[in-house]
């Protein structure tokens, strides 16, 4: 891409967020001005805050188009290459002959989770309101192995070819069922830790990786068989995080009865 290339294509998307912003900052607009009838207190920052919002905005969608979806399609097609899984003498037919694609959906979703920044934001007040009790990093390893066996599942589940609401239901069936015994305090934490897990940096490699994967499985469609791993990345995640606080609950009835 030359530079007049990427001027055009910067300012394109630039118009783009500008029109997705502008019924936020109207919103808000609104509601300061003539409903609560206040003034900003630094109109500047604010204003400063929103040109850095828009501009990050902007190029973190160049970013998406141009690295991350080509990344996680490129490497779904390489890791499905029959000339790939030959070198290890698998068998073509099975759908074990796979496994690396299952590896690496496995280790982008715990990295890609660990690096999410909403995920960060969400651990941190959960660590200020329960006031250490929980751990931040804890929180994020637990949601990123929720979404890491997410994802192996999700491309298992494309390769055999089952239908999605299959996994879905049966994965709420869990979940409905790890809240009626979950302690309280942790079931509203858990619910957020499945939504927030889904935002920046997940979904565009998770996406472009369903995609990818559909497009070199014979008998696949990736309009059909490629979007669905953005659910698992939400449901299992909960799962986790419910199960871990059900663990440790366990832990400590164990101690209470030795004692």
């Amino acid at each position: 891409m030359g530079v007049f290339d990427f001027s055009v294509n910067f300012f394109e998307v630039l118009w783009t967020t500008l029109l997705d912003v502008t019924p936020v900052v109207s919103l808000f607009a609104i509601f300061q001005y003539l409903i609560l009838r206040r003034p900003l207190e630094d109109f500047r920052k604010v204003l400063a805050g929103l040109v850095m919002v828009i501009i990050g905005l902007t190029f973190f969608l160049i970013g998406l188009e141009k690295a991350l979806f080509p990344l996680g399609e490129m490497m779904a097609v390489q890791l499905s290459e029959q000339e790939f899984m030959t070198r290890f003498g698998v068998n073509l037919d099975s759908w074990t002959a796979f496994y690396w694609v299952y590896i690496f959906a496995a280790c982008i979703g715990f990295a890609t989770t660990i690096a999410e920044p909403s995920l960060i934001a969400v651990a941190i007040k959960a660590n200020s309101a329960s006031g250490g009790t929980i751990s931040t990093w804890g929180l994020r390893i637990v949601v990123a192995i929720g979404v890491a066996l997410a994802l192996t599942l999700g491309t298992i589940r494309i390769v055999i070819g089952i239908p999605l609401y299959i996994f879905i239901i049966i994965g709420y069936i869990i979940v409905m069922i790890q809240t009626i015994f979950a302690p309280k305090s942790i079931i509203a934490l858990a619910y957020d830790s499945g939504g927030v897990t889904t935002s920046t940096v997940t979904v565009p490699i998770v996406a472009a990786l369903g995609i990818g994967l559909a497009s070199v499985v014979p008998g696949r469609n990736p309009a059909i068989d490629g979007f669905g791993l953005i659910a698992f990345a939400s449901l299992f995640p909960i799962i986790a995080v419910l199960a871990y606080a059900q663990l440790l609950l366990f832990v400590q009835s164990l101690k209470t009865k030795k004692t």
